[in-house]
């Protein structure tokens, strides 16, 4: 990467055992930030608190990291005081700084990264109007390599360090022809040398979100360390439900088992258990993990039996647009997987003919609403829960023998005990095509030439005779349990219901241009895929009568064949289906393409 003609010059400064960064200045309405480790270059193993002490209140949303970022909306003085601790021992000091008037960039956002992480930054857009001439360089610090497929979010990763060390990125660009630019401050910290095979790539440092939880100690090695070797065992890490018992309602029990890269996710998590869980589905099926990780990096989603946890991206949590700043917008390792298949899949969920989630481009800065959050979330949740109760349901938690978890699941499965084998051995799915293609798809797999040769009208026919609701299900058996119970637990709970539909493959792919083949809304109530919706919905959660929800279910939708993904938005069901919205009108939204989140990590 460039380096800048004109270095950056940061202010150090090192009092009371920490070293502090500040930017060589700092200008009103633009992305800022202070920066602090140790003295030694050394805060791994240490908590960070900050808290603003003089100036003009303001909007921190990220006090629980190394670096404090902020804007400040007018000129003047503030003042900072930064905390860090571990058991042994505290440093505490105070920082002053200075916001003048100015006109500059604003690069989102000056964070902490660990050495080899992937990390990505964004340009802000001002009022809407993108940057003219955009460039960047490293104006202090280590090199790095940066991708700018999209120069508006490059990414990088970040290089090695002996210890903690500032790296400084800066932007130029062009607005209405003046001349602009901002320096973005990232901290790289030094780790402790991966000696994990689980995880062999670095992961963001984390920490318990209750800091007085009694898991406390051992959240972190047992679920989210480069130094994880081997499962940690039910006496150390139970299952929640082995702990609460009949109590599922408990959610203190849950939060106690929360692990963040920053305090905004759990407390958004727990806002939403406590708003938006009227029939304690969620806490229920929370039982059936040892915690729940919320991480700047987690992408996708997961269940992992190894560990009994849930990983969750916070791309399905952020409110506001800080909060959403802090989110790491490295792709989905799997994106590229089947490229040279001539159809697509996509889905969505929708309600009273229109899209139940709104989507909200990040360059626009808009914050969204809990309520917003829960068709996206409760999905993801109704989903991974569903694989850790598919594996370790609420009936077996008192007989459960270790000594971990992994050591059960192996005996389960062999023994074929998990719901998702009673699924495959009763009522299993039968399209040999579909699986195939599912491994190339979503596991990588090579194409054959006849694969490739597909059309969607070929797919159409392998994939709706069959009773799958998704392509996803084709990709594992435990995949296959968990779309079945997704599907029909938003539809039954929240009246939310999904689209799937096989597609052409356009050079260029949107909403408006891709055409659709063959469609459903609903399927989840098509004849051939009730019975195994009941089944599995009746072994993860047996206080509900799989069969009466899935007979209650509206029933399934057909698409019209020959018409966009947008236009098949307002389907009716030739019983006076309220058509709320005209296609024309409906902004579109990113084409979300099947299984692109959420695999569960046998």
């Amino acid at each position: 990467m460039t380096r800048c003609s004109e270095q950056s010059s940061p202010q150090l400064l090192s009092r009371d055992g920490i070293r502090l960064y500040q930017q060589s200045q700092y200008l009103a309405n633009q992305q800022s930030s202070v920066v602090a480790t140790l003295s030694d270059g050394q805060s791994r193993g240490y908590q960070f608190q900050w808290q603003q002490t003089s100036g003009t209140p303001l909007t921190l949303t990220v006090t629980d990291n190394p670096v404090l970022p902020f804007v400040a909306s007018s000129s003047g003085d503030y003042g900072f005081q930064v905390t860090i601790e571990n058991a042994e021992h505290q440093y505490s000091t105070t920082v002053n700084i200075s916001v003048a008037d100015g006109d500059g960039l604003s690069v989102r956002q000056d964070h902490q990264a660990v050495e080899g992480a992937n990390v990505s930054l964004r340009l802000d857009r001002r009022n809407g109007s993108a940057v003219q001439n955009i460039g960047w360089c490293i104006a202090y610090g280590p090199d790095v390599t940066l991708d700018l497929d999209d120069a508006e979010v490059p990414l990088f990763t970040a290089p090695q360090v002996n210890s903690d060390s500032l790296l400084i990125v800066r932007a130029t660009g062009t607005i209405n022809g003046v001349p602009l630019s901002d320096d973005v401050s990232l901290l790289i910290t030094d780790e402790a040398a991966i000696t994990s095979s689980y995880f062999d790539t670095a992961v963001a440092r984390t920490h318990s979100y209750r800091a007085d939880s009694p898991w406390r100690e051992v959240l972190q090695r047992c679920v989210y360390s480069n130094q994880l070797t081997s499962s940690c065992t039910l006496n150390t890490l139970p299952l929640i439900g082995q702990e609460t018992a009949e109590d599922a309602s408990d959610t203190t029990a849950i939060m106690n088992r929360v692990l963040v890269s920053h305090d905004w996710m759990g407390q958004n998590f727990e806002a939403f258990l406590n708003n938006l869980d009227p029939h304690s589905d969620f806490a229920k099926l929370l039982q059936s993990v040892t915690a729940i990780v919320i991480s700047d990096d987690v992408r996708p989603s997961f269940y992992w039996v190894v560990t009994g946890a849930i990983y969750l991206d916070p791309e399905e949590l952020w409110l506001t647009a800080a909060q959403r700043d802090t989110i790491n917008e490295a792709p989905d390792y799997r994106a590229a997987y089947g490229e040279n298949l001539q159809f697509l899949v996509p889905w969505r969920y929708v309600k009273n003919n229109d899209y139940a989630s709104i989507y909200r481009s990040p360059a626009l800065r808009q914050s969204r609403s809990l309520a917003e959050v829960e068709p996206d979330l409760a999905s993801l949740l109704y989903h991974e829960l569903a694989h850790a109760n598919d594996y370790f349901p609420r009936s077996i938690h008192g007989s459960l023998q270790g000594p971990t978890l992994l050591d059960e699941y192996n005996r389960r499965s062999a023994n074929k005990a998990l719901g998702s084998d009673q699924l495959t051995q009763t009522l299993p799915l039968q399209s040999a095509e579909m699986q195939s293609l599912a491994g190339v798809r979503f596991l990588g797999d090579s194409a054959t030439a006849t694969e490739t040769s597909y059309l969607p009208a070929d797919v159409a026919g392998f994939f709706s005779p069959d009773s799958a609701n998704d392509f996803y299900n084709y990709s594992t058996s435990r995949e296959d349990a968990a779309m079945l119970f997704e599907e029909a637990m938003m539809s039954y709970r929240l009246g939310i219901q999904r689209d799937v539909a096989i597609t052409d493959k356009p050079a260029v792919v949107s909403s408006s241009t891709v055409t659709v083949s063959w469609g459903q809304r609903g399927r989840i109530a098509e004849p051939a895929v009730q019975p195994r919706a009941a089944m599995i919905i009746d072994y993860l959660m047996p206080e509900l009568d799989g069969a009466a929800i899935e007979a209650a279910l509206p029933p399934p939708v057909a698409m019209r064949t020959g018409e966009s993904w947008l236009a098949n938005l307002v389907l009716s069901s030739g019983k006076n289906t309220p058509q709320l919205v005209s296609p024309m009108k409906v902004p579109e939204q990113p084409l979300r393409l099947s299984g692109d989140r959420h695999p569960a990590v046998q």
